[in-house]
This record gives C-alpha cells, structure tokens and sequence, in this order.
C-alpha cells in the first residue's frame, strides 16, 4: 500500500520565494500571483444563474428518499425577495441580520439575501443557544450585533434563546419557518422585488461587510471578526488557484460543518457557490447518532471533495471497511481528502489510504494547511501528494507570510487580501492583533520542513502562548506533545490537557472515550461514564499506554510522568470547551484545581 500511487489530481503550483532580514525575519510568499477576482460574492451567482440556471446549488434532505433542491436560478429569485424584504425594514448602519439556527436551505437564503443589499449578518453558534444555562455568549454576541432582524429555523427547539431575545431585545423581529413565533419564513420569499434591490446590489462594495464570524472565546468572550466582501472573494480564488480542479469540473459537496465557522460558512458554502458546484447539507455530525445520518447521505452523493475534521473520519471508516457498495460511492469522484480543527492521527491516515487503495487501488491525496478566522480562513495549504499530519504548506497565491523569532520558536503573520481588517466595534483588540507592517499576528508557531527548501512547505509547531517552562527551565512544545499523545492513545484518549508550568515534570489531565471505555470494558451502553472510565479494563490500557510512550520519549518535555483521568466532560460555560469542541487549555487548568493537584500530590 505504501508504493501505491496517488491519483492524479490537477493542484496549483507551489513554488515559493523567500528571504531572510538582518535581524532573523522571514518573508515568505508563493510565486504565483493572485489571479483577479470578483468585487463580491453576489457576481457569482448572477454569473451562475445565467449560464447554468438549472443546475442544482444547493439541497437539503427533505424525507429518507428525496432531496428539497434550489437551483440556480431559484436561488437569485429568493435572495432578491428576501432582500427586498430586509430593505423594507429600512436597516440603520448600526443593525444587523442574527442566525441562531444550524446549517439549512433558509440559513443560506437569508444569509445571501443579508450580503447581496449590503446588511451585516452573524450566524451565532447554535451551542449558545441551546447548551448555554446562563446565556452569557449569546448575550455578549446580540449586543455587538444589535440585531433589528433574528432568525432561527426552529422555534419549539429554540424556544428559551428566543425568549431571552424578546425579553432583552424587545424591537427586534424575529423569523421562524414554522411562523409559530414572529413572522413566516414563506412570506419573505414571496414579497414582490422592486428596482430598491437592483440599486442595493450597485452599490455593495469590495469593503462591505458581509458578515461577522465570532471566534470561539478561548481566551475570553468571543471577538467577531469582519469578514469583507474582498475578503471572502480573494480567499476563495485563492484556494481555487491551490485547488485548480474545482474550476474545471464543478464541485460536489456533502458537508455538515457548521456555518457559523470560517471552515464550513466561508470555504465550504463560499466554494461550492463560487465554481459553481452543488452543495448537500448533511443533518449528521461525528457523534453516535449524528454519523447515521452522514453516512445514509454518502451512500447516495459521491462528493469530488471530502470534508470533515479528525473525529468524523474516525467514525466514518467502519463504515468504509464494512460497506463495499458505500466505499464505491465515496471514492468514485473523489478528489482530495481535507481535514482541519486537529492533527489527523497517522493510523485514521493510513487507514483511510488504504481503503482507498482497496477500492480504485490509488490513493487519494490527503490535504489541511493553516489559517484561521481572521483569514477567511485559508493561508496556506500543502496540495500535493505525499503529505502528513502536520504538514501546512505553502501560502496561497497574493499572501505573504512574515515569519517572527519568539524565543525559541517562530510566530507565522499573515498580510493579503483575505485578512480581516480587524474586530466588530473592538478598536483594542483590532489594534493588538497587527503589528507595525500590518501583518496579521496568529499565534500560531511553525518552522519549514527543510530549511534549504522552501518549497517544501512550513509544519506545524504549536501555539506560542500555550507553551510553558518546567522549573528545570526546559521548554514544552504543547502542540507536538498533545498531538503525540492522541495519536498514540486514540480513540480511548479523545483530548488531553498539559499541566507542568514552573513544576518539575509534565502531567495530563486525560478526557476519554466513554463508547470506546465501555467497549473494552464490555460494559453496557447505560453504563455510567465514570464506572467505565474507573474500569479495571480502562486503567491497564492507559497503564500500558503510557509506559509505551514514555519508552519513546526523546526529554522530560516529551516525558508523561503523571495523568489524571476527568470524570466530568469539559463545560461550555465554564470557557472548558468552545463550540467547535475543541478544548481551551487555560480554563480548563483553572477550573479544575483539585486535578491539577493530583498531578504534583507528594
């Protein structure tokens, strides 16, 4: 499997210049220019709607057999009826278009709808709305956006966040496909289109915002970031220019990333619309129930890009190995595999190259690169054959990079076209996150794979703020040791927690499988969590795990000397988790105290 050959794929170029200051900057950038692109999203649905009016856009699981579709054509029609609709109500500077609600036919309409006549709109992470107890995102969220208009799809599912906008926004109109609350979503797209909406469209901007995205409050509360209509347009040309195949033969997706995240609303959605491809909304998810209803969907789209984060195709490959006819499906025009949100676990990428080679006997190539947010979000990507978790890339065409020395690692700074150019009404933060050229200042730690070959691309080497010292003033890389750790103890370690500041050695706090616990510990489903996480069966794996991989450990930086297991899942209140479900290191070492003390107890 491994001399197996690659399938050939038609990726951009990646040949780079680089050059070093007196004073040990780096600057960083792809040769190939940035190709022209369009001053706003909304010319390429025109475009498309002109040129191939019937071709399906976008579609949504409406029953177990059929799909509810929207042409292209169809969707001009509703955006300039909804648009219309949102001029009637005569939107100030100062208000804006909120989205409760998950990915969906309406979700997309309206979203359109906001930037086609120029009306910022947010869609604010469902979790806020719905895990929340005390609301506190969703309120800090609603009062940056003041919004005259609120959508949500359901309003039995939503009925408690939509309380607490009547009560605390009380001239705000809400929207509900049901009608049950505020106003019918139907009656929107039937409103007559007037010359105000043609006039509207005139006169958007490359400037204009289109929306705002909210970051996901690790560090605090959540900051949005305003994403321009240039910005959306250059990132997505710019990842076509990386991705030159989508151009050629329009794209096919079948994604559930959530659009209230740069990776799903902006290159996903952004993709499909921009190469006029056809988006299918997946309902499911990487959880127990949620992955059903993926693969359900992927027995009948065969998508020519695939993507999803480290979890989801962790789930997705027993059904691969099991299903001959579904393995047919998903590898019949694909493409590229692209993950992002984490390090790919080597086994879930090896194992996914060899399904592949078992079912078209190539392998498809395996993608991520970096980027974020605050890049809309695609800065750099390693598009060849041959990659590895890790493995960013190269910058994308019209970007430079600005590599900083921090100590003893280097910080990557992003300038181009696709940069945010700052924080929703937050002069402070929008000041801290540039430097003195202008640069973009990510956080993010890389170092190249060769340094006398630049073309080979940049790796991954941690977060500059999340690294620590021992008392023994040794570094620890928590990145590379976080991903070592859940490479090696997936899927029973599902994520992990370093503690070790100013302390003698490093300690984990361990977040487990509970399905994977139960199963080895041949435990019933209803078990408790905690019953399967204190099992005989679960402490001689993690015993054994960890004796292997301190026998590989090169330093005490790389060394797990002691773990604790969390009984308690990590809490979004608490700032443990964001709502990308990733977890925030900082508070979950300050809100569990008593775990850290087990680690360092004499």
């Amino acid at each position: 499997m491994k001399n197996a050959a690659f399938k050939e794929v038609h990726f951009g170029p990646h040949h780079t210049e680089r050059q070093v200051s007196p004073d040990g900057i780096t600057y960083y950038k792809l040769q190939q220019p940035l190709a022209p692109f369009p001053e706003k999203l909304g010319d390429r649905l025109l475009h498309w709607a002109s040129v191939q009016p019937d071709k399906t856009f976008i579609a949504r699981r409406n029953s177990a057999t059929t799909w509810q579709t929207f042409s292209y054509a169809q969707t001009l029609q509703q955006v300039q009826a909804i648009a219309q609709a949102l001029l009637n109500l005569s939107f100030s500077p100062e208000e804006s278009v909120v989205i409760l609600s998950e990915n969906s036919l309406e979700h997309a309409l309206l979203a359109l709808a906001a930037t086609w006549v120029g009306i910022p709109y947010t869609p604010i992470s469902p979790p806020y709305s719905l895990v929340s107890d005390d609301f506190g995102k969703l309120a800090h969220c609603l009062a940056l956006m003041n919004p005259k208009v609120v959508f949500v799809q359901d309003s039995v599912v939503y009925a408690k966040a939509l309380n607490f906008v009547q009560k605390h926004f009380p001239e705000t109109q809400l929207i509900t496909v049901d009608g049950r609350i505020g106003s019918a979503f139907d009656t929107w797209c039937n409103v007559a289109v007037t010359p105000q909406v043609e006039a509207a469209y005139a006169q958007v901007t490359s400037t204009q915002v289109a929306k705002i995205l909210f970051t996901s409050g690790s560090t605090g509360l959540p900051k949005g970031v305003i994403n321009t209509q240039q910005m959306w347009c250059a990132n997505l040309q710019q990842i076509t220019q990386a991705f030159p195949f989508m151009a050629e033969t329009p794209p096919v997706f079948i994604d559930w990333l959530p659009w209230n995240h740069t990776f799903g609303g902006n290159h996903n959605f952004g993709l499909a619309l921009y190469n006029g491809g056809t988006l299918y909304i997946d309902d499911g998810k990487p959880t127990k129930k949620g992955i059903e209803e993926t693969v359900q969907n992927l027995r009948e789209i065969a998508p020519t890009a695939y993507f999803n984060v480290p979890k989801g195709f962790e789930m997705l490959i027993p059904y691969l190995e099991q299903e001959p006819a579904l393995r047919e499906i998903f590898f019949s025009k694909l493409e590229i595999i692209f993950y992002a949100g984490a390090s790919l676990a080597q086994p879930i990428w090896n194992k996914l190259e060899e399904l592949s080679v078992k079912t078209i006997g190539k392998k498809i190539p395996i993608i991520t690169g970096l980027g974020c947010t605050e890049s809309g979000p695609s800065a750099l990507f390693a598009n060849w054959g041959g990659a590895f978790s890790g493995l960013l890339g190269v910058p994308v065409a019209g970007m430079e990079v600005k590599i900083v020395p921090d100590g003893d690692k280097q910080e990557i700074r992003y300038k181009a076209p696709n940069i945010t150019p700052g924080y929703w009404r937050n002069a402070e933060a929008t000041a801290k996150a540039f430097d003195n050229e202008g640069f973009y200042k990510t956080g993010d730690a890389v170092k190249f794979l060769d340094e006398n070959d630049p073309d080979k691309g940049l790796v991954f080497d941690g977060r500059i703020a999340e690294d620590f010292k021992l008392s023994t003033g040794t570094w620890v890389n928590v990145g590379v040791l976080k991903s070592k750790i859940l490479s090696t103890g997936s899927p029973l370690i599902q994520d992990v927690v370093l503690a070790g500041l100013d302390k003698e050695y490093v300690g984990a706090i361990l977040f487990l499988n509970a399905e994977i616990c139960k199963k080895n510990a041949q435990l019933p489903e209803s078990a408790p969590n905690e019953v399967a996480f204190e099992h005989p069966a679960t402490i001689a794996y993690l015993q054994q795990w960890q004796t292997n991989f301190n026998q590989q450990a090169t330093g005490s930086s790389m060394l797990i000397k002691r773990y604790v297991v969390a009984l308690d899942p990590p809490s979004i209140d608490l700032g443990e988790i964001t709502d990308k479900g990733s977890l925030n290191q900082r508070m979950v070492l300050k809100h569990r105290t008593k775990l850290v003390d087990l680690l360092y107890e004499k």
